[in-house]
């Protein structure tokens, strides 16, 4: 389940550039830190407010419907927001960074002549997302576990998954009577239609046959938020219609986890690589209007001495097959 799908639809290529990325090349680096709380409260928040004392203003509620682009510049002058209550404003733009998933893209791309005359946007229209479900339990008594954190398999096909004990990740709840556990599914188009009752029975199933004491927990509480086509989908053939972070227009840029051609050596598809795409659009708003101070972005260290010299090995080998006018097996990278 790497990668959010099922293995048969997933491109070989970037399952093989993640597990390269992520479990060959850094070794040293695999691990996995959680925040001690919502990663809302813990990073958006203050990141939020951070940006408002520099001059920000952040508008909620204002969902993007049109982009106007100058005909003499080729640039984006402005964009078009619908407010919650129904009513429109225009926002006058020295740039724009489109900062979604592949869905939301879809959707705008649909609705916005501008882009749809463009082969760049309009090839995301064959890019697939997949859809997420997230479960937040409270249960009447605490329950130890064996691991904080835990990945789910097999209970629904096609279908994996992860638990959180929040009791020892969120210091909100170190201290709660019960137990409090966060599941979140991917790929998760079987559960989708379920009713949020079924979905937690699902859940207390998974957890009691990972951990028993469970079996006599009653749940007090609940919350299921469903995410059709939130995660973006790795499929065969994708990679040609991943967009590059420039766009046809000079100020209009792009980030995400979906981005290709991202420098720095940040070859994994991870909230990490959408981080640093945001960096990088912040810092070409920045070159394109000719002001503010770009984001400090450092590359990714070097390969392991003993990934190298196997990497070097093989590119030996394979130039002495191409000089002998072989031609290299196609399982050698």
């Amino acid at each position: 389940m790497g990668l959010f799908a099922p293995p048969e639809e997933l491109s070989a290529a970037v399952v093989l550039d993640t597990f390269y990325f992520y479990s060959l090349a850094h070794q040293a680096s695999f691990d996995v830190c959680w925040t001690r709380g919502s990663v809302a409260e813990t990073l958006f928040a203050p990141l939020m407010e951070r940006m408002r004392a520099a001059g920000a203003e952040i508008l909620g509620g204002h969902l993007m419907t049109d982009v106007d682009i100058d005909q003499s510049t080729g640039m984006a002058s402005s964009v078009t927001c619908r407010r919650t209550d129904g009513t429109t404003v225009v926002l006058e733009a020295d740039a724009v960074v489109f900062a979604m998933g592949v869905s939301g893209m879809q959707r705008l791309v649909q609705g916005v002549p501008a882009l749809a005359t463009r082969r760049f946007f309009r090839g995301m229209n064959n890019l697939k997302g997949l859809d997420v479900m997230a479960v937040r339990v409270w249960f009447d008594k605490k329950v130890d576990t064996r691991f904080s954190s835990n990945v789910l398999s097999g209970f629904q096909q096609d279908c994996g998954g992860t638990w959180f004990n929040l009791n020892d990740l969120h210091d909100e709840y170190r201290d709660a009577p019960g137990s409090v556990i966060a599941a979140d599914f991917y790929h998760s188009n079987a559960l989708m239609s379920m009713t949020d009752e079924d979905v937690v029975a699902e859940v207390v199933d998974s957890l009691v046959s990972c951990e028993p004491s469970f079996a006599g927990a009653k749940v007090e509480d609940f919350a299921v938020l469903r995410f059709p086509r939130a995660v973006t989908h790795f499929s065969p053939g994708s990679y040609q219609w991943r967009p590059t972070q420039e766009t046809p227009f000079p100020n209009v840029f792009m980030a995400g986890d979906w981005i290709k051609g991202l420098p720095y050596g940040m070859n994994g598809l991870s909230q990490e690589r959408a981080y640093v795409t945001g960096l990088r659009a912040a810092s070409m708003v920045c070159e394109t209007l000719g002001e503010g101070s770009p984001a400090d972005i450092k590359d990714v260290e070097e390969d392991e001495p003993h990934v190298k010299i196997a990497k070097d090995l093989n590119s030996q080998f394979k130039r002495a097959l191409e000089q002998a006018g072989i031609l290299p097996s196609p399982f050698l990278f």
